[in-house]
């Protein structure tokens, strides 16, 4: 269950002009970014800029209104954006305005809060949108909204639930509605409005306050009715995935060839090193909590031997968090023996995905690519089924989708393009090439979608931006390749 909110515009504004922006996807259709970024790109184009940085608002992107192009800043993969004219948003009369002061806990707090009450101190990756005119935004692939706020999440990871800056509402509480005819009526309220019981079943008997507010916040501000809230018994049992439902057995057995099962707490201390001096105005930007405050995932993630208030630095890239935070982290990924960091994507070990098991084919033949003509082609084929999820899948032992396979992709068969192919057996092999997750042009969820290492899937024409010529790509694979830690490195070894 997530809160809602309605989020109102300027009438002047991209969005009450009908103005929208789009982005190019991986199928060649377009995408419209969220109406905030909308919003900030007319602004900008308005006043005649003819380039603009989205890195202090949460987009490791620049968009070249000239050349219609938005560039990735880390690996300068660019996409086309495009302007159009679609429907402008319905005129609403102005609401009340809201308290300028500390958030309270009176309904008109609580119904412009999905969180409730927020504290004053705004932590250096919260970006607050003015209600005047939004004049920044954040990225849709790692955005949570929350409040009236949008916060972006600095790593690409699954959600962690638990942060002290969010409400306690573990991934796998259980809410059930009362049954009709059920030994439960609820209560009577003072308004003669009657409050149905809603029995929850919170992970843990304790810390029970928050995990409450951030319901009510939700259930005031989707009906405005008071709610009764009591305890749901014990299920008799639970359907948890178990090895047999792993669509990955045998890829976890190639990935994790030659080396053991790592314990969570020694991944964490192998790779960070504990700091006896506390920085005192540094945040955590896991949990949002200051490093000389205790983690704030202290409630949720439990560690033998690592304390609450313990904060580590990694060896390599000097960032510095909660060693309870990267714990918590580590141990809702793949647990793969692997870490990276969430600020600046450094990779610790060796990164592997969910890619579900398949078969990798490769062949070369003489016909030339566009743009390419002193050279063969090499094709590859990717061959994945339809199969059960596994416990490191978004919905462990539910079906998912394989659409679009066998998919067939190309390079050139020249030194550059070969060295190419060598670095995709390996993401192969370490199953990052695919995952499962939502498509970004149908919407399905639970299906095969590409994991970020772009590949070519056209050979005569790039219309689509997925073909030849395309003078850049293989610059663009290879750093998208490093990205996920595959390098030439690999190849030595």
């Amino acid at each position: 269950m997530r809160a809602v909110r309605r989020q109102l515009f300027p009438g002047d504004s991209a969005a009450g002009q009908g103005i929208i922006w789009e982005w190019q996807n991986d199928e060649g259709g377009w995408s419209p970014y969220e109406m905030n970024v909308c919003v900030f790109l007319e602004q900008a184009h308005a006043t005649n800029h003819q380039r603009v940085d989205l890195g202090s608002l949460g987009y490791n992107y620049e968009v070249d209104f000239v050349a219609q192009v938005q560039t990735n800043k880390t690996t300068r993969f660019r996409r086309s954006v495009q302007r159009r004219l679609g429907a402008p948003y319905p005129v609403t009369a102005s609401p009340a305005p809201l308290h300028t002061g500390v958030a309270c806990s009176c309904q008109q707090c609580w119904l412009n809060s999905g969180t409730g009450p927020i504290t004053t101190r705004y932590r250096h990756s919260m970006i607050n949108f003015p209600n005047s005119s939004a004049t920044h935004q954040v990225s849709s692939r790692t955005a949570s909204v929350s409040s009236s706020n949008v916060g972006f999440v600095p790593y690409n990871k699954p959600t962690l639930s638990g942060a002290r800056s969010t409400p306690r509402l573990n991934a796998q509480s259980t809410w059930a509605l009362p049954q009709a005819g059920g030994p439960s009526t609820g209560l009577s309220a003072s308004n003669g409005v009657s409050a149905p019981n809603l029995p929850v079943k919170m992970p843990k008997p304790s810390k029970v306050n928050q995990a409450l507010a951030g319901m009510t916040a939700i259930l005031m501000s989707a009906a405005g009715l008071p709610v009764h809230l009591t305890c749901v018994p014990q299920a008799a049992s639970t359907h948890k995935a178990t090895k047999k439902h792993s669509s990955v057995k045998e890829g976890r057995k190639v990935s994790k060839k030659g080396m053991t099962l790592t314990e969570p707490e020694a991944v964490v201390k192998r790779y960070l090193e504990e700091l006896k001096g506390t920085p005192a105005d540094e945040d955590c930007i896991i949990c949002m909590e200051k490093l000389s405050s205790p983690s704030g995932y202290s409630d949720t993630c439990e560690g033998s031997a690592i304390k609450p208030e313990t904060v580590g630095r990694l060896t390599n890239c000097q960032h510095s968090f909660h060693m309870l935070c990267m714990l918590a982290m580590y141990s809702s990924g793949n647990k793969d023996g692997s870490l990276q960091c969430p600020s600046c994507k450094t990779i610790y070990g060796e990164k592997t995905g969910t890619q579900p098991k398949g078969k990798m084919e490769v062949s070369t033949f003489p016909q030339s690519l566009p743009g390419h003509r002193d050279c063969g082609t090499i094709q590859i084929v990717y061959h994945i089924s339809r199969g059960i999820q596994g416990p490191e899948h978004p919905n462990p032992g539910m079906p998912y989708t394989a659409r679009g396979f066998p998919r067939y992709c190309y390079l050139p068969d020249n030194e550059k393009g070969r060295k190419v192919l060598e670095l995709l057996r390996v993401a192969w092999k370490r199953r990052l090439i695919f995952t499962v997750g939502t498509s970004s042009t149908t919407g399905e969820s639970n299906t095969v979608v590409w994991n970020e290492i772009h590949h070519k899937t056209e050979m005569d024409t790039n219309l689509s931006g997925h073909g030849y010529p395309d003078p850049n790509y293989l610059d663009n694979v290879l750093a998208e390749l490093a990205a996920q830690g595959v390098t030439e490195d690999c190849l030595r070894q």
